[in-house]
């Protein structure tokens, strides 16, 4: 039988990159997969590579009244939620000097508002055996030189699943973290303004990865399964890092 058979899933940011695996791996393992996110286009295109049942919706994961509006359309639709993915998210390297308040607010309101407020609004659908996914990063037990903002997020959303591990004790739901390294999706081309710089920023990001590549999303899409499913029970709290080693030298 198929791992998440009958479940009902919502993924932030599913239309491309981690997100996406996510939605196509938890779609072919049974799931309804609900994702969203902000561009019509990406999502459908995302729809006709996800195999299965899936409904996108056009949202920004930072804004609030979006989020309620997924929730309504969850609401609706299924009328429970059983694995919520947030993983929305984008990389803008600024040195500190540099930082504005503008790049302050964009970061935090879609990166550590943003999966608050999102598991907040389907926490009322969820019940025992419920799982909450944080997509976080490698990066938010490292030092990195430029990325004050978005390690600050990634930290605060692995403060937020310690939180509600104790939060939820006695509801049997569960939070965990899924820590990347750097994978190989859309994110990297946005920081470059060519394809050979792109080529050249994604040999540097592997030449300091223990395992001397970058991971691909079907490999975080596996463990993200893996937290979805009851193979993971006995987790809650935790931090799965699936980043290559890169955290770990």
């Amino acid at each position: 039988m198929s791992r998440l058979e009958g479940k009902a899933a919502v993924i932030s940011g599913g239309n491309s990159g981690i997100g996406l695996a996510i939605a196509q791996r938890f779609a072919k393992e049974g799931a309804h997969v609900f994702i969203f996110g902000r561009r019509r286009k990406a999502l459908d295109e995302a729809v006709q590579r996800i195999d299965g049942k899936v409904t996108a919706i056009q949202a920004d994961a930072s804004k609030l009244d979006d989020l309620d509006r997924v929730a309504d359309t969850v609401r609706k639709a299924k009328g429970k939620v059983d694995v919520v993915v947030s993983n929305a998210g984008f990389t803008e390297q600024v040195p500190l000097r540099d930082i504005t308040e503008e790049h302050y607010d964009r970061t935090f309101n879609l990166m550590a508002k943003g999966p608050l407020f999102l598991v907040q609004k389907m926490l009322p659908m969820m019940g025992a055996g419920g799982s909450i996914i944080l997509v976080s990063s490698a990066m938010h037990s490292m030092g990195l030189a430029n990325h004050s903002t978005y390690a600050a997020t990634k930290a605060a959303v692995r403060s937020y699943v310690r939180t509600w591990a104790a939060e939820f004790k006695d509801s049997g739901i569960r939070a965990n973290l899924l820590s990347p390294g750097v994978v190989d999706t859309p994110i990297l081309d946005s920081q470059a303004t060519t394809s050979e710089e792109a080529a050249a920023i994604r040999k540097m990001y592997a030449s300091y990865t223990p395992m001397l590549r970058l991971g691909q999303p079907e490999e975080l899409a596996n463990a993200a399964l893996f937290l979805a499913s009851d193979e993971s029970s006995f987790m809650t709290g935790s931090d799965m890092l699936v980043d290559g080693g890169v955290s770990n030298v």
